[in-house]
């Protein structure tokens, strides 16, 4: 798998120092799966974000706060809970972090032709929007922007805009400044993890025409 499309460095620093979102942190998880090119950088930035806490000067503890945590040993620990199995809907497809496939997911449904939407629920709430979208090799999406962030990592098959392609593991990110005319690979149906915030806004007469239908 040769991948040329990767995260910012300021999503990939974001993920290290755990500040994005636990949508965001879904997209650049599945995308560090596949590339050991940003593996190999967040490793880098945890070491070091690990050096600059261990060179912090120790403060000293205030009075009574040794009993204070001895008594809260005694306190009862949490019921441990064995973690929920991959969903049926995500088992087959490959390229998914292991903690991504035991999240909820709905049913595929139809959301225009030749393209399907999968949802999958974060484990905690975030107002980044997580799902699957599974195009038809050969087809080109209408013209489109978005009203706020959007990353894409391809799973299976490819898509091309703007002169670039994106095949498996391959990391697209787009913003309210981007529009986008989308051509799909035929070499196969494309999958890909998306985590968007705001709205897709089509672009045309055909676009504005369906854009109520289009619930993405």
């Amino acid at each position: 798998m040769s991948i040329t499309c990767h995260p910012t460095e300021d999503l990939l620093l974001g993920y290290a120092a755990g500040t994005l979102d636990p949508g965001e942190q879904i997209a650049l998880a599945t995308h560090l799966l596949a590339c050991s090119q940003c593996r190999g950088f967040v490793g880098a930035m945890e070491h070091a974000g690990g050096a600059l806490l261990g060179a912090l000067t120790g403060e000293a503890m205030t009075d009574g706060a040794l009993e204070r945590i001895t008594a809260r040993l005694d306190e009862a620990a949490p019921v441990q809970t064995a973690p929920p199995p991959p969903s049926k809907h995500l088992r087959e497809l490959g390229g998914l972090p292991a903690f991504v496939r035991r999240l909820h997911t709905e049913p595929w449904r139809w959301v225009a032709p030749g393209l399907k939407i999968q949802r999958l629920k974060p484990a905690a709430e975030s107002p980044t929007r997580v799902f699957l979208l599974k195009a038809k090799p050969g087809i080109r999406l209408l013209p489109h922007g978005h009203q706020e962030a959007e990353m894409t990592c391809v799973l299976t098959g490819s898509f091309s805009h703007d002169g670039q392609r994106y095949g498996p593991g391959d990391f697209d990110c787009g913003d309210h400044a981007s529009d986008h005319e989308i051509t799909i690979g035929n070499e196969g149906p494309c999958i890909s993890l998306v985590a968007m915030r705001g709205r897709l806004t089509l672009h045309g007469f055909v676009g504005r025409l369906i854009q109520p239908l289009i619930a993405i």
